[in-house]
């Protein structure tokens, strides 16, 4: 295979008609996730995802939903996939294998955010539990691609490996909300156990979950900061919200530090034992 340079992470060939049709079918997944997240915030017609669902996705619908702000993280990730999408229709991205290996991957991403909200608009909360659980297996897929092949740009590591590890660790939390949602809808009743206890073991769950991440990429920072956003913001929601408990406050604050700390501390590591230049 030709290469554009001689660094083997930048190679490319030329491009071909399924390139450019790629790149098209990007952008136009990325409006129309774009769409969906305006009719999803209320702005254009549509009902805040808060009140969707008579409220079933609020802070205080559940003991594992994050508060408001938490929220605020997807204008961060909308923004690394606008740039991304802009990003990989240049010339110069349309023959890159990075780009081929994970471009539909994308666009699956893109679209099934935008059917989540499309979903929860329509009030079928047990529809989004699987669009969601879609979306996850999608980024995870996504997320160890990228790091089968890296990219050795401060381009791919920002606007690839960084906007989908935010993407990744905020839908890893996002999904248990969903999932807690949905199940509270249902009128699951924890076989019988405490709402607590069952959001105690969950965080649990998730903090493994998420330190295996970081231990397993290499302590990639992007994905641990999402979900430790996450898991804070529900300890805030458990602190003051009108669906207080204090255990899973105190369990989440844990979780996240704990999170954050497996990251800096494999990522440390990593550089300690790896030759040559430092990783990104």
């Amino acid at each position: 295979m030709s290469t554009l340079t001689g660094d083997p992470a930048r190679s490319a060939v030329r491009p071909v008609a399924a390139d450019r049709v790629r790149q098209t079918v990007v952008i136009a997944s990325a409006v129309a996730a774009l769409v969906g997240a305006v009719v999803g915030s209320g702005l254009v017609g549509g009902t805040p995802i808060p009140r969707v669902a008579g409220g079933a996705l609020s802070a205080d619908a559940t003991l594992l939903a994050p508060a408001g702000p938490a929220f605020a993280i997807w204008s961060v990730i909308y923004g690394g996939l606008v740039l991304y999408a802009i990003w990989q229709a240049l010339p110069s991205q349309a023959g890159r294998d990075r780009q081929r290996r994970v471009g539909y991957w994308m666009v699956a991403s893109l679209l099934l955010n935008a059917a989540w909200i499309l979903s929860v608009q329509a009030g079928l909360l047990a529809l989004s539990v699987g669009v969601i659980a879609a979306l996850l297996v999608v980024l995870i897929v996504t997320f160890v691609l990228l790091r089968a092949h890296p990219g050795g740009t401060t381009a791919d590591a920002i606007l690839f490996d960084g906007t989908v590890g935010l993407y990744l660790g905020w839908v890893m939390v996002a999904t248990v909300a969903n999932i807690a949602a949905g199940l509270t809808e249902a009128g699951f009743d924890g076989f019988g156990w405490s709402p607590h206890a069952w959001g105690l073991i969950v965080i649990a769950v998730v903090a493994v979950l998420c330190c295996a991440l970081a231990l397993w990429d290499g302590g990639r920072l992007a994905p641990a900061v999402a979900a430790a956003w996450g898991l804070a913001w529900i300890g805030v929601s458990r602190l003051g919200g009108a669906l207080p408990s204090a255990p899973v406050a105190v369990a989440a604050f844990a979780a996240a530090a704990l999170v954050l700390l497996v990251a800096v501390a494999a990522r440390v590591a990593g550089r300690s034992h790896a030759p040559g230049p430092s990783r990104r």
